[in-house]
């Protein structure tokens, strides 16, 4: 496996950071109920999910985890593809890969599921019908993030 750079890692880390809170953003989207029609009539909030992501608690040991793995599946590329042509190294990367990447997918699925759980509460405490990401809304709406990060810890 290819020593990563610092900047590999963090361009991984963003890419990762993307796709969860897109991942938060539909399923937000997905359980509006009858959309947007009702969100003119009912109390609406915003949330943004970027931040609140960045200061879960449980973010920098999956971070750390996600680090422990990269390095250990390095270290087993590197000493099972020495005697590998080519073609056999790509094949054996490309599953690497996909190992680190379900990995990953299992460590920030019970962040994601917290996060979902803390907003959808923090809702109903404030009696908002909808929740939307902040960076989706141009006016309006109650900005509960602070709320939802001081419920995750």
């Amino acid at each position: 496996m290819v020593k990563l750079e610092k900047k590999q890692v963090k361009i991984v880390s963003i890419l990762i950071a993307v796709v969860f809170v897109g991942s938060v953003v539909a399923l937000a989207l997905t359980q509006t109920g009858s959309g947007l029609a009702s969100a003119a009539s009912s109390s609406v909030g915003v949330v943004d999910y970027q931040q609140i992501g960045s200061q879960h608690p449980q973010l920098a040991q999956a971070n750390q985890d996600m680090q422990a793995a990269v390095d250990a599946a390095q270290k087993e590329f590197e000493e099972q593809s020495a005697g590998m042509n080519d073609q056999q190294k790509a094949d054996y990367y490309r599953q690497t890969q996909e190992r680190l990447s379900q990995k990953q997918q299992e460590l920030m699925e019970p962040i994601k599921k917290s996060v979902d759980d803390a907003v959808k509460s923090v809702a109903e405490a404030k009696g908002l019908q909808v929740v939307l990401e902040k960076s989706a809304v141009v006016y309006g709406g109650q900005d509960i993030t602070q709320d939802v990060v001081n419920k995750l810890k």
